[in-house]
């Protein structure tokens, strides 16, 4: 018996899955990512700023430079506004002229160069060795950051702590260094306005080893008292000659310093290699829950990336305490539950926010809980929230289909009756052009701006309310609702067959090119875009959007001319945001996310797979430019995890997900226990699906359901190189 035992195989050791997501893509060109460590949802994000600004450094850093001036504690992911990078700090190997005072960050005597083949990303954990032969890591837990610093032999030791930086929108108002522990131990605060109005950050920090030496400046002012408050605070400190290495640990709150002091705590008794591994190993365990096979590696690459990038917002905003500034300027307890913000939610209600109901079933609650937080606070669900901020950035009132689908999925651990008020509430306020919307049932272009992308959303976002009502037993407000939805036929032009502005008179706004863009959002038609790329946003009805156009053979013929028509985006002042074209379809922008899936409602679905894998293999790459335009938080790389599995939500509150073209071999999803949903893909290095089977079953639909996934559905297909025309040819 223990010679048989002895010859068992061993179990499998799990597949290192942090190799392949690389934190470095998508800082290039329009990506607008961080490179540096966070956990998965992390409060902290703490990662190299080159000290530039504009629209390509909207997280601090761009791939282009080769400067940094600092490695702040929070960062924006892929937003096209810049905000943040709180709490510089920056190591020196000579004393700094704190009375200076540079206009262009660039040109700070503190900033440093380096090269890229000196720099090192991975999940959880930056380094980089900068020119001056220091070395600089990085790593953090969920509410600290820790760093080491290296110095070379015979340097001098300096350390700068930087309340004053601030790039793009960001303005610190008020700062403050209190010391603690002599020359060990600092807390302090650093409140700030900008695309957060009102961003208020406390902090506690502690040395490894007590500083010999602190100068402390606002402006050109030194100042003296262990407790100093300022407008835009530099701190210098000086280490002693011997020391080669030295350890910082920050702790973050919104609230306060204690939670600041509490966040700190969490991470006091670990070392640096301690916190890096255990970042590594949440990053690994976030990674595991979708596995999938493949002899690509750069398709691992890009997919683990991807699926990194959609784990990186919201954030962790309660401290260690349960504390937070709210979006009232008060300070609240998340009571039994975490507090959760920046919610991008014109980007990630699309695909991010359904696919965190599969692999975020911890967390989805805490999610929509937040939400209704903000809803308590402000009055309104966020439409765009900021750590503790309403910047009322984009359109539709979008938090409606995120608590939507979560409830319809299941997911009901919080107030539903509050929720379903907080919902009806977006659909009632007197802002944002609502008021108008509700008077004509359109919003008319003589009366506000964007008023197609907005009619169009706000239809949806009434059709996700009626949804919950039906599911309450609440029938007068969803057939209230189900008219509403409707809403988005009003604005279509059967002559030109398109979605346009139309005036309060009734008569089309004058002249019309469907390739113009103006990204002045006052007088914009279309939001970040143009009529080609936003007439297709009716997932609530794309049935009825096929009659407008006659049929599926006429919508057919349209989709194909979005797809082949010339790239030129007309006007002087066309949004940057359309990017990542082929032809005038704009992957780098989210309005198009869905369209490529919506032949499958038409009966050409080979088209969607056509088109879907085309998309994939020319839009994402393993470089730093890999992401065609901004990554917004998650939505980008969320239609990426989604598409290489093989399915999307085109409409993200239905719990349906439309059958596209998988790029793996096999994909597994753990469910818990023995269950999982798993697909598995014969010849699939090929485009076409020539059959499908569910569970065993022949798949007579091009798409699958939430219910069956979560169930451990068998998913099976066989891929060719020629697409098999009659397959799903009925449509949805």
């Amino acid at each position: 018996m223990v010679a048989l035992a002895a010859c068992q195989p061993l179990e499998k050791e799990p597949e290192n899955l942090l190799q392949y997501a690389d934190p470095l893509i998508g800082t290039g060109a329009h990506g607008h990512v961080y490179p540096g460590a966070t956990v998965p949802f992390g409060a902290v994000q703490l990662s190299p700023d080159n000290g530039a600004q504009g629209w390509d450094w909207c997280s601090g850093y761009n791939y282009v430079s080769n400067t940094i001036v600092g490695f702040s504690h929070t960062h924006l992911s892929g937003t096209g506004i810049g905000d943040l990078c709180d709490l510089s700090m920056m190591p020196a190997v000579a004393a700094i002229d704190l009375t200076s005072q540079a206009e262009d960050p660039r040109l700070a005597t503190y900033t440093a160069h380096f090269q890229h083949d000196k720099e090192k990303a991975e999940p959880g954990y930056y380094s980089v060795q900068l020119d001056n032969g220091i070395q600089v890591e990085l790593s953090a837990s969920t509410h600290a950051g820790i760093q080491r610093y290296t110095f070379p032999e015979g340097s001098q030791k300096f350390v700068l702590l930087d309340l004053g930086f601030a790039i793009n929108w960001d303005a610190p108002t008020e700062t403050a260094i209190r010391m603690q522990e002599r020359g060990k131990t600092f807390t302090g605060y650093r409140f700030s306005t900008g695309w957060a109005k009102d961003q208020r950050l406390y902090y506690a920090l502690e040395f490894s080893v007590p500083s010999t030496a602190i100068a402390i400046a606002d402006s050109t002012k030194l100042l003296t008292e262990t407790f100093v408050t300022g407008k835009k605070l530099r701190a210098l400190f000086m280490f002693p000659p011997e020391t080669t290495e030295l350890i910082v640990k920050t702790g973050i709150s919104s609230a306060d310093e204690q939670g600041a002091r509490a966040a700190l705590a969490t991470i006091a008794d670990k070392d640096f290699g301690q916190i890096k591994t255990e970042a590594q190993q949440a990053w690994q365990a976030e990674l595991s829950k979708i596995q999938v096979q493949s002899a690509d590696e750069n398709l691992k690459r890009t997919f683990y990336t991807a699926l990194y990038h959609s784990c990186l917002a919201p954030v962790v905003y309660s401290d260690p305490n349960g504390s937070y500034k709210g979006c009232d300027s008060e300070a609240h307890k998340a009571n039994g539950y975490t507090r959760y913000d920046i919610f991008s939610l014109w980007d990630t209600f699309r695909a991010a926010n359904p696919l965190y109901t599969i692999t975020q079933p911890d967390k989805v609650n805490d999610f929509v809980r937040s939400l209704l937080a903000h809803y308590q606070e402000y009055g309104l669900l966020p439409v765009w929230s900021l750590l503790g901020n309403e910047t009322n950035t984009m359109t539709g009132y979008h938090a409606v289909p995120v608590i939507v689908d979560a409830y319809l999925k299941g997911y009901r651990d919080y107030d539903t009756e509050l929720a379903f008020e907080a919902i009806k509430a977006s659909a009632r306020q007197d802002i944002r052009g609502t008021n108008y919307y509700r008077e004509y049932g359109y919003i008319p272009y003589d009366k506000d701006g964007e008023s197609v992308t907005k009619t169009l959303e706000y239809a949806f976002d009434d059709w996700c309310i009626a949804q919950m009502a039906k599911a309450m037993g609440k029938e007068d407000d969803y057939e209230a609702f189900m008219a509403r939805a409707r809403n988005y036929r009003p604005l279509y032009d059967a002559s030109t067959g398109f979605m346009r502005a139309k005036l309060s008179n009734g008569e089309w706004k004058t002249p019309f090119d469907p390739q113009f863009s103006d990204h002045n959002f006052d007088v914009a038609e279309y939001t970040e875009g143009n009529a080609w790329q936003h007439s297709w946003f009716v997932p609530q009805d794309v049935n009825g959007l096929i009659e407008l156009h006659g049929g599926k053979a006429p919508f057919i013929t349209k989709l194909d001319s979005l797809f082949t028509i010339s790239s030129e985006i007309k006007g002087e002042n066309a949004s940057a945001d359309i990017s990542g074209l082929i032809g005038q379809y704009a992957h780098g922008n989210e309005p198009s996310h869905h369209i490529a899936y919506l032949y499958a409602y038409a009966g050409a679905h080979w088209k969607t797979q056509e088109r879907a894998r085309n998309i994939m293999e020319t839009q994402y790459s393993t470089q730093a430019e890999g992401l065609c335009g901004n990554e917004d938080c998650g939505q980008m790389s969320a239609w990426y995890v989604f598409s290489a599995m093989g399915f999307y939500p085109v409409n993200p509150a239905s719990g349906i997900y439309v059958i596209g073209s998988p790029m793996f071999e096999k994909v597994k999803i753990p469910l818990g226990g023995e269950k999982a949903f798993e697909l598995s893909v014969k010849n699939y290095g090929q485009p076409y699906i020539q059959s499908a089977t569910l569970n065993g079953q022949p798949l007579e639909r091009p798409y699958i359901t939430h219910a069956e996934l979560m169930e451990g559905a068998k998913l099976e297909m066989v891929m060719g190189a020629e697409p098999n025309k009659a397959l799903w040819e009925k449509g949805m």
